[in-house]
């Protein structure tokens, strides 16, 4: 297998440190393709940190979901990528979470302290102890798994009967509440031991909780109302429980549905996908996920299918406007480059004349390229290509404003003009200067 300096800066081909290079399988086809790092745990092993970590590192990076699965060593991350791609992402992960600040060396250890909150870096070479940088995604997974626990380990549930067993071993009673039977023959047993004469055990009068039983009534009415009670009571217990899980889980937990769902669109199964995106508390995200579930190479088609979904979450919400462009960038970039670049245009202009993205929202994207969702240069080619109908809609916009510029203008016959707030009359043209009468117009020079 072909190896590669952990410190891919380093260019000696002696280098001590080395790792496999990645080797990447695409898998499936449409919305289930999918990338499997077939050497992940080989990797792992080589720069000591858990196979999960570069895993999900990848998923943060490309804004895909990632899956493990420990017994088979399978680490995916959805969509088709690379395997040059995902080498330089492991680069990245290599310079934030492996190598020493200060000598550059890959022999360090990470230390989670989930208290406070923070992940602190040692070097084994140098001594050298600091602080990892907080502000990746990556640092939230890390600190829910730290370094030191077995990621494919999972806790056993102990049964009822080890509970007992074990309360037996500690010398606890095996039930706190003692029956009466069995007090009645505890107490006979003791007069039998000591000769004495048997008396009939005493009456105990057993009271019921009326929390225990369900009442008198065992109509079928009164049996479904109290079924739905415990159904309310269980489901405001996963609803609590949901809300608790970090914003990523929800995330994955509502793309899950959504798959469920998506036969059942057609049918208003969308209500029912954007009460799941409310009660995770996801609204404004949910387009995102919606693009990786939902769309392919036939996306133009598809957002006509999908139209009245989309405009639940983004019809007046803008935040909901900006992520569906985002998954759209994700969906062209990242699963389906070669068919859907040269359809970026289009895929604008059909959102656009869906009504689902606003055109402030198209033009505010359009003066920034971002690396938010795809890498830079990805990000580069999708503007360059949206151009013409970014042009188009600037055009547009101007002939517009023209337009009611022209409706607003008044042609007003009028012989007063405003001052402030009043009126006044124009003043009169002057009239040319008239030749004043002279009582000596009639004398002639010759006379004097």
């Amino acid at each position: 297998m072909a190896t590669v300096n952990i410190n891919s800066e380093v260019t000696d081909p002696f280098y001590r440190y080395k790792m496999p290079r990645l080797i990447a399988k695409v898998e499936g086809k449409g919305n289930g393709i999918k990338t499997v790092i077939v050497n992940m745990s080989e990797i792992a092993k080589a720069l000591s940190r858990p196979p999960t970590y570069p895993t999900k590192f990848f998923g943060c990076e490309l804004g895909a979901q990632t899956m493990f699965d420990f017994k088979n060593e399978r680490f995916i991350v959805n969509g088709s990528h690379d395997a040059s791609k995902l080498q330089q992402l492991l680069d990245g992960f290599i310079k934030r979470f492996v190598l020493c600040p200060e000598c550059s060396n890959p022999e360090t250890q990470l230390t989670a302290s989930q208290k406070k909150q923070t992940i602190s870096q040692r070097c084994i070479a140098c001594g050298y102890t600091g602080m990892i940088d907080m502000r990746h995604k990556l640092t939230t997974f890390i600190l829910k798994n730290p370094p030191d626990q077995d990621p494919a380990a999972t806790p056993t549930k102990q049964t009822k009967k080890d509970k007992k067993n074990k309360k037996a071993v500690n010398g606890e009673k095996k039930d706190d509440r003692s029956s009466p039977e069995a007090n009645a023959q505890e107490q006979m047993a003791a007069q039998r031991a000591t000769g004495g004469e048997l008396t009939a055990p005493p009456v105990v009068e057993t009271s019921k909780n009326e929390d225990d039983d369900w009442g008198e009534d065992f109509s079928e009415e009164a049996v479904k109302k109290r079924m739905e009670e415990l159904s309310d009571a269980a489901k405001q217990m996963a609803f609590t429980d949901d809300l608790e899980k970090t914003q990523e889980e929800r995330l994955n937990m509502f793309y899950k549905f959504v798959e469920l769902k998506r036969e059942t669109f057609a049918g208003g199964g969308d209500k029912e996908v954007v009460a799941e995106a409310e009660r995770l508390e996801i609204k404004d995200k949910a387009p995102l996920i919606l693009v990786e579930a939902l769309f392919d190479v036939k996306v133009l088609t598809q957002l006509k299918q999908h139209r009245n979904l989309l405009l639940r979450f983004c019809h007046e919400n803008t935040k909901a406007q900006k992520y569906l462009l985002g998954g759209i960038e994700q969906l062209v970039g990242n699963v389906h480059k070669e068919e859907l670049l040269p359809k970026v245009p289009h895929i604008l202009k059909a959102l656009y004349d869906l009504d689902i993205v606003d055109e402030e929202v198209l033009l505010d994207w359009d003066k920034k390229v971002s690396k938010k969702y795809v890498d830079k240069k990805i990000s580069t080619e999708i503007h360059e290509k949206a151009a013409p109908f970014i042009n188009w809609l600037k055009e547009a916009e101007e002939d517009d404003s023209e337009e009611d510029e022209e409706d607003h203008v008044e042609v007003v016959y009028s012989n007063f003009e405003k001052v402030g707030q009043q009126e006044v009359p124009k003043p009169a043209k002057a009239a040319p200067p008239q030749e004043e009468e002279d009582e000596d117009d009639d004398l002639d020079i010759d006379d004097i």
